[in-house]
């Protein structure tokens, strides 16, 4: 097996996503043969290599695996929590394989989210160039208007750089309506910014749709694996152009 960056091992091997990776070899956590490395652009062979994260041998996943599950509120898109709140981990109860979330949901956000220890799939579906939309159901405190709905689809200024035109319908009118909201990037408490933007606060966010993959009838803190047929149009979803992305359903 040829040598691969560090961070693509540790990816590809179930540990982490790519960006979280290379903190870990940074944070001096991974040896390569007995030796710490902290160089992101360091290599090795997981075949011939004997590669550490604290402390722990890793190997390539012998089965690659990929749930969904139901994100409940107050719960936190993490491995570990450091405050003891109850991570997405903890509600994967039976699952043997060592898997990992793809990207996150807010503390109080919930919906779909993706594990999986399949690197390359979690590098590809976080990665912006990809422009996998994904969709959400957002009750707002207050309607926006009609100019306002088109501003929020055509991109708003956030920490000084716009954001990629949005889908955006109202699906329940009322005086807190909810909206459908689609993205094809993934800031940081982004839909709560847009509508902030416009003076309006979110109250409730469910995320419900990533690519062609659907949240369902799954109940809150439940959980399901994906079938072969799910794996396979996400990956085929993660092959189509990003302007095909940037422009369905907009």
């Amino acid at each position: 097996m040829a040598e691969e960056r560090l961070q693509k091992i540790l990816s590809q091997a179930g540990i982490a996503s790519r960006r979280q990776a290379e903190r870990i070899i940074v944070e001096g956590r991974v040896t390569v043969n007995g030796a710490v490395v902290t160089e992101l652009g360091s290599k090795a062979d997981l075949e011939r290599d004997h590669i550490k994260v604290d402390g722990r041998l890793i190997h390539a996943p012998k089965r690659l695996v990929y749930i969904a599950l139901h994100k409940p509120n107050n719960t936190v898109t993490t491995v570990a929590d450091p405050e003891r709140r109850t991570t997405v981990m903890e509600l994967l109860k039976g699952v043997k394989e060592r898997v990992y979330p793809v990207g996150r949901l807010d503390y109080h956000s919930e919906g779909l989210l993706l594990l999986t220890n399949d690197g390359e799939m979690a590098n590809a579906i976080m990665s912006a160039a990809t422009h996998l939309p994904k969709t959400y159901l957002v009750k707002v405190n207050g309607p926006l208007s009609s100019e306002q709905e088109q501003k929020f689809r055509d991109g708003v200024p956030l920490s000084g750089r716009r954001t990629l035109p949005a889908g955006l319908k109202m699906v329940r009118e009322a005086q807190n309506p909810w909206y459908e909201v689609r993205l094809v990037e993934g800031r940081n408490n982004q839909i709560r910014l847009m509508f902030k933007h416009f003076g309006r606060l979110v109250e409730k966010l469910k995320r419900v749709r990533i690519g062609p993959l659907e949240l369902g009838p799954l109940e809150p803190g439940a959980f399901r694996y994906l079938t072969a047929e799910e794996v396979h149009k996400l990956k085929r979803a993660l092959t189509r152009s990003p302007r095909a992305h940037a422009t369905e359903g907009a």
